[in-house]
C-alpha cells in the first residue's frame, strides 16, 4: 500500500496515494512532547493522554517494565514511542448491535487492512487476559474482521462505514467492488492473518465471546475461498484490472493473472505489499495458509466444539502442504533445496524476498517452521544475499525492500524480522544499531528508507512497522535479555 511519503523532515509531506488520504495523524504524533522516565535526553513522541485513541493499563505497565530493562536510552525511547502506537493512534473502539466493534486503520491510510490490523494488534495479545478493556478491543477486532470477510473475502482493505465507497480511488477498478470495500486485491495472507489473530487471542484468554455464529460463518467463507483459489475447476470468480501505468497494480490476461498448472497450491494474485505477483503461487503465503488453517482448526475445536469444520481445515492444510513439498521448492544453485518465492506449477520459479510479511525471511514468526529448520536456514541466507534482487547494501544499513517503493529502499520491517529470526547475538546487535540510526530523528519506524540516506523515507505513520519493532524488543526481553542491557 502507498501512503504518505516523507522526505527530509517529518513536516515535509506530499501525498502519493491515488485518492485523498490525510496525513494529519502522522504530524500529530510529534506534538506535545513530555519527558520520558527512562531518559531525560529524549522526549516522548506519543500523543497526550487525552488525545490517545485507546489506553490499556496492562500495556502501560508493560512499557514501564520493559523500558526499565533497556540500557540504551535511544532504544528505550524508540520502544516507548513505537510499541503503543497502534493503540494511541489507529484503533476506533465502539459498539455495534450491542457487541464490541473495533476498527483499526494502518496509520496514514484511513482504511482497515485485514493483514495490517491483525499484525498491529498481535503484540498486545499476551496482555489481554490482564485487562478487560483490552479483551473488549480484541473481541471487537475479531468481530469486525469477520464482518469484513463476509462483505467480500477477496478484498484486502475495508472502509469504516460498511455502506461507503472506497476512499482509495479503487471504485474505478475493473472488479466486483462492493460497498464497504476500500480495495479488492486478492491476497492470500489477508485471510490468513485473522486466523492467526483469533488463535493467539484464544490461546491467551480462552474467551469464547468473539467466536460466535457470525464468526463461524466467516471462517467457512475463508475455507471456501481458499479452495476456490486452488482453481481446480476453472479460473474461479475473481478478476482484477486497474487502469494504470504500473504493472504491479493490475493483472494480465483480462484480470485473471498469469497461467498456472493446477497442483493444489492456492493462488494469490497480490503480495502482502499489495503488489501483483509475477507467478500466482506465492510460496510464503501458501506456507502461512497451512499454519493458519491448523490454528483455525484449534479454535474451531476448542472454542466451538466444531470437529467437522476443524477436520475440513486440517484436510486442506495437508493438501497444500503436500503440494508445497513438490512444487514450492527450488535448487539454490549449489545442489540444495530452498523455498521459492513464487512458482506456477509448470516448473518455473522466482527467487527473491520482499520485506512485507509473510516473507521467506519471516517464516518462523508465522508458525511455519522452527528457526533451526535447514530448508529455512538456506532460504534465509539466500534472501539476505545478492541472489535476492531486492536485498540492498548501503552506507546507512543493509536490508530487504521490494518493488513497492523501488530499488535502494530498505524496509525496517526486514531488519526487525532478521533480528527476530536469529540466535546470533552479533547479528541482533547489528540490527539494533541499524534500527537506532535510521529513524531520522522521528522516534518511529518507517515503511522504507534510502540505503544511503535515512532522511529520505516513506510513511512517517506506519503502525505495523512500529508494532513489529515493539514485538522485537519484547522478543529480546524474553529470549536475549542481556542484549537489552547493552548500549548501541
Amino acid at each position: 500500500m502507498e501512503g504518505t511519503r516523507v522526505a527530509g523532515t517529518v513536516n515535509e509531506i506530499r501525498l502519493t496515494r491515488r485518492a485523498a488520504l490525510t496525513a494529519t495523524g502522522g504530524l500529530a504524533l510529534a506534538s506535545a512532547p513530555r519527558a520520558m522516565a527512562a531518559s531525560n535526553s529524549f522526549q516522548s513522541r506519543r500523543p497526550d493522554i487525552a488525545r490517545r485513541n485507546f489506553t490499556s493499563m496492562a500495556v502501560e505497565k508493560e512499557i514501564a517494565r520493559v523500558t526499565a530493562r533497556i540500557a540504551d536510552p535511544e532504544i528505550a525511547w524508540l520502544f516507548a514511542n513505537c510499541y503503543p502506537n497502534t493503540l494511541d493512534t489507529t484503533v476506533h473502539v465502539a459498539t455495534l448491535d450491542g457487541k464490541p466493534d473495533t476498527f483499526v486503520i494502518t496509520g496514514d491510510i484511513e482504511a482497515m487492512w485485514l493483514r495490517d490490523s491483525s499484525a498491529q494488534l498481535q503484540s498486545y495479545v499476551h496482555l489481554a487476559d490482564k485487562d478487560e478493556a483490552l479483551r473488549r478491543l480484541f473481541r471487537g477486532a475479531i468481530r469486525r474482521q469477520a464482518r469484513c470477510i463476509l462483505i467480500d473475502p477477496y478484498a484486502n482493505a475495508f472502509m469504516h462505514d460498511p455502506q461507503a465507497g472506497s476512499n482509495l480511488g479503487a471504485v474505478h477498478d475493473a472488479t466486483e467492488m462492493k460497498p464497504g470495500v476500500a480495495e479488492r486485491k486478492w491476497e492470500l495472507d489477508s485471510l490468513c492473518y485473522p486466523l492467526r489473530l483469533a488463535d493467539a487471542y484464544w490461546q491467551a484468554t480462552h474467551d469464547k465471546a468473539p467466536f460466535d455464529d457470525e464468526w463461524a460463518d466467516a471462517m467457512r467463507t475463508v475455507v471456501r475461498t481458499l479452495r476456490e483459489q486452488q482453481r481446480k475447476d476453472g479460473d474461479g470468480p475473481y478478476t482484477f484490472e486497474r487502469d494504470t501505468r504500473r504493472s504491479t497494480e493490475t493483472l494480465m490476461l483480462k484480470g485473471v493473472g498469469a497461467p498456472t498448472r493446477k497442483v493444489g497450491l492456492i493462488h494469490s494474485m497480490f503480495r502482502p505489499s499489495d503488489d501483483a505477483c509475477t507467478l500466482p503461487f506465492l510460496i510464503p503465503s501458501n506456507l502461512f495458509a497451512v499454519a493458519a488453517l491448523r490454528m483455525l482448526a484449534t479454535v474451531l475445536n476448542e472454542a466451538r466444539g466444531d470437529a467437522a469444520a476443524a477436520t475440513d481445515c486440517l484436510a486442506l492444510a495437508a493438501e497444500v502442504e503436500a503440494a508445497l513439498q513438490i512444487y514450492g521448492v527450488m535448487d539454490d544453485g549449489a545442489g540444495n533445496k530452498v523455498w521459492a518465492f513464487e512458482t506456477d506449477g509448470f516448473g518455473n520459479t522466482l527467487f527473491m524476498d520482499d520485506a512485507n510479511v509473510p516473507s521467506l525471511s519471516a517464516l518462523p514468526l508465522l508458525g511455519v517452521c522452527a528457526m533451526s529448520d535447514p530448508t529455512y536456514q538456506r532460504t534465509r541466507a539466500l534472501a539476505w544475499s545478492g541472489r535476492n534482487p531486492y536485498f540492498f547494501k548501503g552506507t546507512a544499513a543493509e536490508g530487504i525492500g521490494g518493488p513497492h517503493k523501488g530499488l535502494g529502499m530498505i524496509w525496517p520491517m526486514s531488519i526487525i524480522t532478521r533480528a527476530m529470526t536469529t540466535e546470533d547475538d552479533d547479528e541482533i546487535r547489528q540490527c539494533l544499531r541499524w534500527l537506532k540510526t535510521t529513524h531520522a530523528g522521528t522516534g518511529f519506524m518507517h515503511e522504507s528508507f534510502d540505503k544511503d540516506d535515512p532522511s529520505h523515507f516513506s510513511r512517517s505513520w506506519f503502525a505495523w512497522a512500529n508494532g513489529l519493532f515493539g514485538e522485537l524488543i519484547l522478543d529480546l526481553e524474553r529470549r536475549r535479555p542481556a542484549l537489552l542491557a547493552e548500549r548501541y
